[in-house]
């Protein structure tokens, strides 16, 4: 594990509210849970593509099992100094040496306020950093939100197979 497991970084959203950014650690998983809960049936399709409702054991270990050189997992944290709460989360998982794919999830009442642009800031820093060259992402054409944050940050449209997805690449070198 390199030292990104202890990665953190302060900002604040347009509204001003202070978030912190740090890396997903092992005893996340019941606020990860958590945050789940707080999310609508929408928003999970929209991140998994199906109507997810719950995860099963294996799901979980995939989902927490991160060594931060294969798989970089970044939570967004809010809330006052005596309990914060994960209100958000982005990754990239290496599929391939030098390519990952990137993934989000904010919860509902947190949605439209900026934190899926700041993840997606410290990811592709991160990303360019460990000298990967390419970032994928396959987003619902219905997700409009998602669409617009990774066009901000200059991934292109990519024709793909599946029609219903949108494949997007971000060259990073």
């Amino acid at each position: 594990m390199s030292d990104l497991a202890s990665y953190i970084a302060h900002e604040h959203l347009g509204d001003g509210s202070a978030v912190e950014i740090r890396a997903l650690r092992a005893d996340d998983e019941a606020d990860m849970l958590a945050a789940l809960e707080q999310t609508s049936a929408q928003s999970r399709q929209r991140r998994f593509f199906v109507m997810k409702r719950h995860f099963s054991d294996k799901e979980r270990a995939f989902f927490m099992d991160i060594d931060f050189k294969n798989h970089v997992g970044l939570v967004v944290l809010a809330g006052d100094a005596d309990r914060k709460t994960i209100v958000g989360g982005g990754r990239y998982i290496v599929f391939e040496p030098g390519r990952a794919e990137m993934a989000f999830m904010v919860i509902d009442a947190w949605q439209g306020r900026g934190i899926g642009s700041i993840l997606m800031r410290h990811l592709v820093k991160l990303a360019g950093a460990a000298r990967l060259k390419e970032l994928t992402a396959e987003v619902l054409p219905q997700n409009a939100a998602m669409l617009k944050v990774f066009s901000k940050f200059g991934f292109k449209s990519r024709s793909r197979h599946d029609p219903q997805t949108i494949h997007l690449i971000l060259n990073l070198m």
